[in-house]
């Protein structure tokens, strides 16, 4: 309001819907940018199209960013194209992104691969989450253990990474081995893609939690979305570290400097105007 860009009506109308908005059948949190990464994600599962849609426009109304819309169908999908015509609709991660980052030159890279073709449509949701969240992403497809050779061979692929996502389902093995050849950290998803013994997902999720590599972390089985957010928030959090190390060192060098300067003309007393 001080620099002119909005009223003062539209200043007090946006602080009354601070820090939460109430729609009837939803609290809206929008201060959620304030102590997060981004605005709250809008689970779509379980809620009618109009629902989803009327959430989806009052995060938008705000102006966060990324807003996203999980494992929708395409009834949401159509709901929420009418309020919002710009959102980007990814059918088969059932994923919606109404507001994106923009992804910058300086930005964080993020590997996806996954096991099978038949894991793509959560692989996908986890590299269309860290796209927009700003992060850079590369996306390996069908590079599982039953052909070990295939992932060895994108090897460097996988070092250049800051964080990796692997994306598995049946008895889950390839974050293990992944890990096994990286430095970065690796988020295992499971995935609910295999036969009678794979309990929906539940074999890989105990394989991945026992993995034998260092550095996995997991998350529950088919969230893509929890693994391209907590990729992206370990890339935020590396480089705000990364930053205020930068700071410390300038100052640490301007102090010196200054300690430098304030020296010039003491002599071994430190007496002002005494000979060196």
């Amino acid at each position: 309001m001080a620099a002119g860009r909005v009223t003062a009506r539209e200043a007090t109308d946006r602080l009354a819907n601070l820090p939460w908005q109430d729609l009837g059948f939803a609290r809206v949190d929008h201060h959620r940018p304030l102590r997060s990464l981004g605005p709250e994600a809008v689970y779509a599962r379980g809620k009618t199209p109009e629902q989803v849609a009327r959430i989806g426009g009052a995060l938008l109304a705000e102006g966060g960013a990324p807003i996203l819309v999980t494992k929708a169908g395409h009834e949401h999908a159509d709901a929420v194209l009418a309020v919002a015509p710009d959102a980007a609709w990814h059918p088969r991660a059932g994923l919606l992104v109404l507001k994106g980052v923009p992804v910058g030159p300086d930005a964080g890279s993020v590997l996806v691969a996954c096991a099978g073709t038949s894991d793509l449509p959560v692989a996908e949701e986890a590299a269309v989450t860290a796209e927009a969240f700003g992060c850079r992403v590369d996306v390996l497809v069908d590079v599982g253990v039953a052909g070990v050779h295939r992932v060895l061979a994108e090897a460097d692929r996988l070092r250049a990474a800051d964080v990796l996502v692997v994306v598995a389902g049946m008895e889950g093995a390839l974050p293990s081995l992944v890990a096994g050849l990286v430095s970065a950290p690796v988020i295992a998803v499971p995935t609910s893609v295999g036969y009678g013994a794979a309990f929906d997902g539940l074999a890989a999720l105990l394989g991945m939690l026992n993995s034998c590599a260092v550095g996995v972390s997991v998350v529950n089985i088919d969230n893509g979305f929890g693994a391209g957010a907590l990729a992206a928030r370990m890339i935020a959090t590396g480089r705000k570290v990364a930053a205020e190390g930068a700071e410390d060192a300038a100052g640490g060098a301007a102090g010196a400097a200054a300690e430098e300067v304030s020296g010039v003309g003491r002599g071994a007393t430190g007496a002002p105007g005494a000979a060196r």
